[in-house]
């Protein structure tokens, strides 16, 4: 077993917080790849490859991955096509338009992270609702959910909503299109059940 493939800070309390905003990004693009059916075991020699070549640390937070890293796993996957991460890497990168890019399931996740100056993730569109726009932004909210529009933190909006407060009143005071909240809402009740 090797290194954590995630960004975290060993907790020095109960309750706060261990998973650094880099390790989000970290850990999104890390689903989007697991998704795609890939076992840790296939990942973390990929990985490691992938970071000896942007020359980066954080490589799955960077955006030298949205930028380089098809075209750096590709060339990787020719050179030793019939290792398992030559194969692995072959599942992942794609050519479309004469040009190396991600496979669709990890490239839609990709699209869904805005860069900083710095090159790493600044900013990520939360996939996990339909319709609602929930953002991570480390800067307003320490990288907790928050509505894109009204800026509201999603947990505050949930607790207000099950002490009693209706949707029509949520929506007004926060901004928040009611169909938003709804979406919040149903993705709330399914994790709680």
């Amino acid at each position: 077993m090797g290194a954590p493939i995630v960004s975290y800070i060993p907790a020095a309390k109960a309750k706060e917080p261990t998973i650094p905003f880099v390790g989000l990004a970290e850990a999104m693009v890390l689903a989007a790849v697991r998704r795609s059916g890939v076992s840790m075991q296939r990942i973390r020699p990929a990985l490691d490859q992938l970071q000896k070549s942007i020359g980066v640390e954080h490589a799955l937070a960077s955006k030298s991955l949205y930028t380089d890293g098809a075209e750096l796993m590709f060339d990787y996957a020719e050179q030793r096509p019939d290792s398992d991460e030559g194969r692995l890497l072959h599942e992942l990168v794609v050519v479309r338009n004469g040009q190396r890019v991600f496979a669709e399931p990890i490239d839609a996740y990709l699209r869904r992270i805005e860069y900083g100056p710095d090159g790493y993730a600044s900013l990520i569109h939360v996939p996990t609702y339909e319709h609602a726009q929930v953002v991570a932004d480390p800067t307003p909210s320490y990288g907790a959910p928050i509505f894109e529009r009204g800026g509201a933190r999603v947990d505050d909006v949930l607790q207000r909503f099950w002490t009693g407060e209706s949707l029509d009143e949520l929506s007004e005071e926060f901004g928040v299109p009611a169909d938003q909240l709804e979406d919040v809402l149903r993705v709330a009740s399914r994790q709680a059940a």
